[in-house]
């Protein structure tokens, strides 16, 4: 068997792997692209962002039309037709998929479906549908990614315990589900299931969901829960699970007692492992940390030096847009294009339930664990004529200041829409802008935007909208 020559072989389709191969391929190299799925665009697209954000869309529609009677607008209850809510779920994340494949035929990356295996520093072998394939390369990007993490008192190999791959599937719309684990995937796959019918409980080991957003982020998000879900436990922890007929029992202990309770079904989202396993990387001189992610330096290189590793399997912050990030530092470091690395680059952060919360560069719970001095400037939704016409004044817009220079540090929204509006937030930080930068740019009205400049306006002491003391210069 001839192995297949290549300037760069990239391991994992995702939003890392797909990026890196495309960049690098911009840029004049040869490129193979080896995915263990018959479909490129890994979890983000086939069993993550995309999917869940669809639902959540689906779910809107429902909640929007419940909401809408005190305007004069009246519906009668929705039917939910899972079958093809399902398919229309699909029908996106093909189109997707196709559309990436036609990009990479466009560019000459060379696609091979198979698991990618290190056979050395040099060689990768991959178990194709047809055989084995070996390819030599001159550099190599590992981009594999994560899954969620099932632990083992809880993996009883019962469809009906499932994790957001299956949750996305949405097989049914279980009477009662009950959600082990408060952060983002927990409380988004909530909203959905609630919203469709299911009694909804969660069940979050720590003192608050979502934890790493702002408490003042997180009250709206909390207001919403309380209303449509069933029960939020907080410090409460799942003992054991077992099978008890067609549903689950769930033994769990929360404020001093042991409760026993049957659930339909189960969803489990408390956190993703890194998909380091049967890589053959230690073939190779790349090294894992204690947890299982690989370990890579400021411009993504491994200990090996022909060997790179970007996204969710090199650590940090597991987002698909850092991934693409990662994934053009990468090919920079390897294609010699001589940018320097900046790792103080922001990444913004978007959890997409009812209301969205978005932040991006520093929360105030971050100045304080640093002891940080910053000042804060906020301005309530309730006080924007736009957020009034959605019906939805439960956001807030802050913004986190450096008292000297008045340069933004930070932003937080929570609020209908807020991850379409972090994108500005993060180009004022990379851009080093000040709050009177903000303040002084015309905002489009009536829009939820403006919020932005309000909320800088108020640490001025003048903003139109809310009275606000006029800040005294020291």
């Amino acid at each position: 068997m001839d192995p297949i020559q290549t300037d760069i072989v990239v391991v994992g389709g995702g939003p890392g792997g797909y990026a890196a191969a495309f960049y690098a391929a911009d840029l004049g190299q040869r490129v193979i692209l080896v995915e263990k799925d018959a479909r490129l665009g890994g979890v983000c697209m086939n069993r993550g962002c995309i999917p869940s954000k669809a639902l959540l869309n689906a779910a809107h529609t429902i909640s929007a039309a419940r909401e809408s009677a005190h305007r004069g607008i009246t519906f009668g209850s929705p039917t939910i037709d899972v079958n093809q809510l399902r398919a229309w779920k699909d029908s996106i994340v093909s189109k997707l998929g196709q559309g990436i494949s036609s990009l990479a035929k466009m560019r000459g990356v060379t696609v091979i479906q198979g698991r990618g295996y290190f056979e050395g520093s040099d060689t990768l072998r991959v178990e194709t549908a047809s055989g084995q394939q070996l390819i030599q390369f001159g550099r190599a990007i590992v981009a594999v990614g994560s899954r969620p993490a099932m632990p083992a008192a809880f993996d009883l190999g019962n469809p009906r315990v499932m994790t957001s791959t299956e949750a996305l599937e949405v097989p049914e719309i279980p009477p009662t589900l009950l959600i082990v684990g408060g952060g983002y995937i927990g409380m988004e796959l909530g909203t959905v299931y609630a919203t469709l019918g299911s009694k909804v409980t969660v069940i979050e080991a720590t003192e608050s969901i979502l934890a790493g957003a702002d408490a003042d982020l997180i009250r709206p998000v909390v207001a919403f829960a309380r209303k449509a879900f069933h029960e939020t436990r907080l410090k409460a922890k799942v003992k054991s699970m077992q099978t008890v007929g067609h549903q689950i029992k769930v033994i769990s202990e929360f404020e001093g007692r042991t409760l026993e309770e049957l659930y339909d079904r189960v969803l489990v989202s408390v956190g993703r492992t890194p998909n380091s396993r049967d890589l053959g990387l230690e073939n190779t001189q790349a090294r894992l940390d204690d947890r299982g992610f690989i370990q890579v330096d400021e411009r993504m290189q491994t200990a090996d030096p022909k060997i790179s590793a970007v996204g969710d399997i090199a650590g940090g912050i597991l987002l698909a847009h850092k991934a693409s990030k990662e994934a053009r530092i990468a090919v920079e470091a390897i294609c010699g294009e001589g940018k320097p690395v900046n790792r103080d680059y922001v990444i913004p952060a978007v959890v997409f339930t009812d209301p969205e919360i978005a932040w991006v560069g520093l929360t105030e719970n971050e100045a304080r664990q640093k002891n940080l001095t910053v000042e804060v400037a906020k301005f309530p939704w309730g006080a924007s004529g736009r957020a009034l016409t959605y019906d939805r004044v439960d956001g807030l817009t802050k913004l986190i200041l450096e008292p000297e220079t008045h340069r933004i540090l930070g932003v937080g929204l929570v609020g209908h829409g807020a991850g379409e509006l972090i994108g500005e937030a993060a180009v004022a930080i990379e851009m080093g802008a000040t709050a009177e930068d903000l303040a002084a740019i015309v905002h489009p009205h009536p829009t939820l935007s403006e919020t932005i400049m309000e909320a800088a306006e108020v640490f001025f002491g003048h903003a139109t909208h809310v009275f606000a003391r006029k800040k005294v210069e020291h």
